[in-house]
């Protein structure tokens, strides 16, 4: 099947076979094996001519292809403008000019090629002769160096044909002396390319993709690195594994996946074959993984080092994963998104028809499985103002990881109320210290402190805990999840668990958490909001935002008091500037303890009826 013709899309759960799955250690090429297959002309990387025809021809009758087009085009017209890009780094960083040099070549090489205009490719040209002329591309941040040999490389292939020999010599000793030498290097002493994380799908990609651009004339590089590539990127797409979560949370889901989708597409452009990397365990799931995450406001449940109102956008790697699985609900989601927001170069390169027919079924609730752990659930998928909360387990050693096991946010009536700050200035001191005692751990948008998570003794999550999702249950009027959390917290407690329910036919959200304390302490539940909070003294809270309403009442332990505290710090922490604290304190607590609190948006027929909703004795 021709990977640019019109795809005849269906869920891969439903109807779609598949051969088994591999599993890391399968992957073992010979270097010497690596470019027996190899095509030898250009462009033969993302996007062959083949390709670009086919797309030429669906054009005129393809509504959508025409505004990406159009898209595109009009990125391009934006770079003529800019000066070429200069060596620049932010921080330890010079990642911001080689991502900026990724967008660029994308954009202004597609425009060309579509067009055939030249002052794209001229344009084009000048930024990729100014990055070869870099002393360096920062190997130290690896990410950096392996970010520009993609840019580098793909601006190769694309305008190979356009550059004259010279130019062609002077891109290729670039690509070789800054880019692919430090790969080779790379491979024998730097640490990425055996860790599980976004680190290994970019810097293996970005290095294929500038080996596979120069391997007819210079083979050795795309022979040594395409083969440590193939046994190294297992390690990190195997945590895809089984359903598709990504433990570094849906923001940096996008940068893992969509360089996975570069190195991918790669391979199978330029030798026809992807070494059986796309039948690894998860990965035909992993697109699944940003949609369901995702709440009515668009805002996802916030995992991890993602940015602060971390939201839905394009993601052209989601056509990928459409395509090479045949899935319709990832077409039909990635085709909503670039409906109301520009497409990118990529898209076209991956582009897939809207599915035909009906609007693919999806599940109210969903759990996800692997290293980290969440489930989510929601009343409706077509109301904006849907009911939806969601809550993560996993263990908080994951890479961008906070102490956050069994945080939950909630969407409601268009608005988010519970919720995540997000990550805060990668270059402050001892950011990246998450041992136990770590610095990481004193910023407080990084420990508990900020997190919709039980506090014990004033303390942080245990940096080394682990919990897992022990029972879940959707599909019903009343969905739950219950989390074992008692490894965070096992210096005061023999147990401790959180439940978070959907109750009153999916119109409020019951958080109840159960302690076995051993160790008496002040326990502390905890919710950060952006709402003006007025407690009452019936144990209740109400929670505008926006005009709209959502009430919070204590169910357990009798005769327990909100308060309100400020979430808001001081430089060089972000402020958090309005954004409030709803808080339970119960102090010198100890035995068995339940808390368990009742969050009620105000629905237009009016609020969830209270009296009849109590602790659940038995989940």
């Amino acid at each position: 099947m021709n990977r640019i013709c019109k795809v005849v899309l269906i869920m891969v759960s439903a109807c779609c076979t598949l051969a088994p799955a591999a599993q890391a250690g399968d992957f073992i090429v010979e270097p010497a094996e690596v470019l027996r297959t190899l095509d030898k002309t250009h462009p033969r990387l993302m996007l062959k001519d083949t390709d670009l025809r086919n797309l030429k021809e669906r054009y005129p009758e393809d509504e959508v292809l025409r505004k990406c087009i159009k898209d595109v085009i009009d990125t391009a017209d934006g770079y003529l403008n800019r000066p070429p890009l200069v060596y620049k780094k932010i921080g330890p960083r010079l990642l911001s000019v080689s991502r900026a040099c990724v967008s660029r070549v994308y954009a202004l090489g597609l425009a060309y090629r579509w067009t055939q205009d030249e002052k794209y490719a001229r344009k084009a040209l000048d930024n990729l002769l100014a990055v070869c002329a870099f002393d360096n591309w920062n190997p130290s941040h690896f990410l950096d160096t392996a970010e520009m040999s993609h840019a580098v490389g793909i601006g190769y292939d694309w305008l190979y044909s356009y550059m004259d020999p010279e130019t062609r010599s002077k891109v290729k000793a670039g690509l070789i002396k800054n880019g692919l030498e430090e790969g080779l290097t790379a491979y024998k002493k730097l640490w990425w390319a055996k860790s599980e994380h976004n680190w290994n799908q970019v810097c293996n990609s970005g290095l294929i993709v500038g080996a596979l651009a120069i391997a007819e004339s210079d083979p050795k590089y795309a022979e040594q690195i395409v083969a440590s590539a193939v046994k190294s990127l297992p390690l990190a797409i195997k945590t895809y594994g089984p359903d598709g979560a990504w433990g570094e949370g849906p923001g940096y889901w996008h940068y893992a996946s969509r360089y996975t989708a570069y190195g991918l597409t790669a391979l199978d452009t330029a030798l026809g074959k992807d070494f059986g990397l796309t039948k690894i365990k998860g990965l035909a799931e992993a697109a699944t993984f940003p949609i369901y995450m995702t709440g009515p406001t668009g805002y996802y449940l916030n995992l991890a080092d993602s940015g602060e109102w971390a939201a839905r956008r394009t993601m052209p790697c989601v056509f990928w994963f459409a395509r090479t699985y045949e899935n319709s609900l990832y077409a039909e989601a990635e085709h909503a998104e670039i409906a109301r927001r520009a497409a990118s170069p990529e898209h076209v390169v991956w582009y897939v028809s809207p599915p035909e027919g009906k609007k693919v079924e999806r599940d109210l609730d969903r759990m996800f499985r692997g290293p980290v752990e969440a489930a989510v659930f929601r009343s409706s998928w077509d109301d904006p103002d849907a009911l939806f909360v969601g809550v993560k387990a996993g263990y908080n050693q994951v890479n961008h990881g906070h102490l956050d096991l069994g945080n939950f946010e909630l969407d409601a009536l268009g608005l988010r109320w519970a919720r995540d700050l997000g990550s805060d200035d990668y270059n402050m001191p001892g950011y990246w210290d998450g041992k136990r005692g770590g610095r990481r751990w004193t910023y407080y948008r990084l420990n508990s402190k900020s997190h919709n998570v039980p506090l014990l003794g004033g303390e942080n999550q245990d940096p080394y805990a682990k919990s897992n999702i022990t029972a879940f249950s959707g599909d019903q009027a009343d969905p739950f999840a219950i989390i074992d959390l008692t490894t965070a917290y096992q210096k005061f407690t023999s147990k401790t668990t959180r439940g978070v329910k959907m109750v009153h036919n999916r119109r409020a959200v019951l958080v109840q958490d159960e302690f076995e304390i051993d160790k008496p302490c002040e326990v502390v539940w905890a919710m950060t909001t952006d709402a003006k909070i007025t407690t009452r003294s019936n144990g209740s809270a109400a929670l505008t935002l926006k005009g709209k309403e959502l009430t919070a009442r204590i169910l357990s332990p009798a005769g327990a008091q909100f308060t309100v505290e400020s979430a808001e710090q001081k430089p060089p922490e972000k402020k958090n500037a309005g954004v409030s604290r709803l808080i339970v304190r119960l102090p010198e607590a100890k035995g068995n303890l339940r808390l368990a609190i009742l969050l009620s948006p105000e629905w237009k027929k009016g609020a969830v009826e209270t009296a009849e909703l109590k602790p659940i004795a038995q989940w």
